[in-house]
Parts: C-alpha cells; structure tokens; sequence
C-alpha cells in the first residue's frame, strides 16, 4: 500500500519534520509513505476573494498535477465528515478491500482547497472544526493512519 501526503507549504520548524519522520518510519513497517510538498502562493495582504479564488486554484493545478488516475483521494477539509479512529480504520480497509492500492491525502494552504480539488476527492475528512496549523495537521494525520494500521491489525496503541 501507498500512503502520499500532498500538503501546500513546506515545514519550517525542525519539531514538524521531526514528527513527521517519526510517523513516516513507524508507518514504513505498514506502507510506504511519500510525502510531497508543492509551493504555496503568496498572499497579499487585505486579498480580495476573487485573489484568494485565484490563488487557491494555482494551488490546486499543482496539487492535481501530483494525483494519479487511480489513487483514492482524501481531502482534509473543515466541511468534511468527522470519524473516530475506528471509523477511519475500517474505512481505509474497506477501500483497500474495494481494490484501492495508493491513497492520497491533500493539506491545503492557508486559504483551504479549491473547489477543483474537493470535487476530485472521493472523500472529504474532517479532523475538527477546529482550524489547526497545516503543520500540525500533517503530523496528526500520520499518527492517525498510524493508529488505523494497529487498529486494522488489532495492535495495542494507547486509547
């Protein structure tokens, strides 16, 4: 199985890519992870929404760019759907049951994920309504993928 993280933005803080890598290693016992970052617009100041529109979509060029035909494709959106970790377990299972071999999760930038990007999806996942920082939001979903293989498997992991 392939898990791709496709996150606008690149980490900064050593704390992100340190938890990430640690995620991504405990995860290659799993799958393989490949994570790919693509360049986020620059945003001026006081944008108005038709600039923001704008630069959502060049975001989103890129981001579609890096998708294949095939992968199952989970965008991590605010409107999406909420799941507990048993629910997003068996959800990965079922699909990987359902002949999806490559899964890819989409982190947008700042402003969110355009339309385009939503409407290629085949699932919307919501962590909260919360707003989180995108690079905390990488390493939540790692953990929770993480936690959906010892779950699928029947691992302890801590409740």
């Amino acid at each position: 199985m392939q898990i791709n993280l496709l996150a606008v933005g690149k980490l900064k803080e050593k704390y992100w890519k340190g938890a990430v890598e640690e995620y991504s290693k405990r995860l290659s016992s799993y799958c393989k992870v490949n994570v790919v970052e693509v360049a986020d617009e620059p945003t001026p100041d006081n944008a108005s929404a038709a600039q923001e529109e704008q630069i959502k979509k060049k975001e989103a060029e890129k981001l579609l760019a890096k998708i294949g035909d095939r992968d199952y494709v989970i965008a991590l959106a605010i409107q999406g759907k909420n799941l507990t970790s048993e629910e997003f377990a068996d959800h990965l299972d079922k699909m990987a049951s359902s002949g999806y071999s490559t899964f890819t999760f989409i982190i947008g930038g700042s402003l969110g994920l355009h339309e385009t990007v939503l409407q290629r999806a085949n699932h919307k996942l919501s962590f909260s309504k919360f707003t989180f920082p995108h690079q905390m939001v990488r390493v939540i979903l790692l953990e929770q993928v993480y936690r959906a293989f010892r779950i699928q498997r029947g691992e302890p992991y801590h409740k």
